[in-house]
């Protein structure tokens, strides 16, 4: 089975494929998928900078004990992407150390996409965009906008040839409190739900309408944009946030949650050969 990574600033989305599970429920969010490789297992940690090699391994082999898995048997490779170069690293080690005899993908320069980065410069692309973008094209075909709503939000434009051509970040919803925080003495952190309506009736609520309703608008308006410069496409959305916000917008057609575990699994298949899951 393959165990996928996904390592991004504030979150670490781990999955593990296998062929064994295609009708599992998450196998589900991959109907479209080309193949019968389901999402078997999935867990959500926080990202730590300074978690050594043997501390990953050790985090892995517990969540792979909690579903009575046995993580030197049940995993045949690892494929990672990551958005923090410290982790990287440590990751690497830990592959190295522990799993030195699996085959090992971590997108990085060098790394066979199967997709044409047509960006100015393809080094700057981050890995989960990528893997994002990769995804997106397996699942729906031709062009497509991918709404990555994580600790920035990210969008990444695939044109109908399968050729990344880049997109827009802007700052995420978790960057955005913690500057309202910090900024505005007066107001707390709140827990990010749908208020009872746009109009808040109490601070708590007004932050989490500006919040809700003010990035789904982003959302919106920064797809339009790229809309009228690409021509119609697929608008699929994905990380930790795209269920809370997805559904308050007008283009959003498509949440994906695990999408760059998926684009992951294919590019790790396209850097080495037959089926490692």
């Amino acid at each position: 089975m393959l165990l996928a990574m996904d390592v991004g600033n504030t979150e670490t989305v781990i999955g593990l494929f296998g062929p064994d599970m295609p009708d599992s429920p998450d196998a589900m969010g991959f109907a479209r998928a080309t193949d019968e490789h389901g999402l078997a297992f999935h867990w959500r940690i926080s990202t730590v900078a300074d978690r050594t090699p043997d501390e990953h391994a050790m985090v892995l082999t517990q969540l792979l004990d909690l579903e009575g898995l046995d993580l030197r048997t049940a995993v045949s490779a690892i494929a990672i992407s990551s958005s923090a170069p410290m982790v990287t690293t440590q990751l690497r080690r830990m592959a190295n150390r522990w799993f030195s005899s699996l085959d090992l993908t971590i997108i990085g320069p060098g790394t066979k996409s199967g997709m044409p980065i047509l960006y100015d410069n393809p080094r700057e692309v981050g890995a989960d965009r990528i893997a994002d973008a990769v995804g997106a094209y397996d699942l729906y075909p031709g062009a497509s906008i991918v709404v990555d709503m994580g600790t920035a939000t990210v969008f990444d434009v695939v044109s109908a040839k399968g050729e990344y051509l880049g997109g827009a970040i802007a700052p995420g919803v978790a960057i955005s409190l913690e500057a309202l925080y910090a900024q505005a003495s007066a107001l707390r952190s709140v827990e990010l739900v749908r208020p009872r309506s746009v109009i808040g009736r109490s601070t708590v609520e007004s932050i989490q309408s500006g919040v809700l309703y003010g990035f789904a608008a982003q959302v919106d308006g920064v797809v339009e944009r790229i809309i009228d410069e690409l021509g119609e496409a697929t608008v699929i959305a994905t990380g930790g946030l795209a269920g809370l916000i997805a559904p308050h917008t007008k283009h959003v057609q498509h949440v994906e949650p695990w999408l760059t575990l998926h684009g992951l699994r294919i590019v790790h298949g396209r850097n080495h050969s037959g089926d490692s899951s």
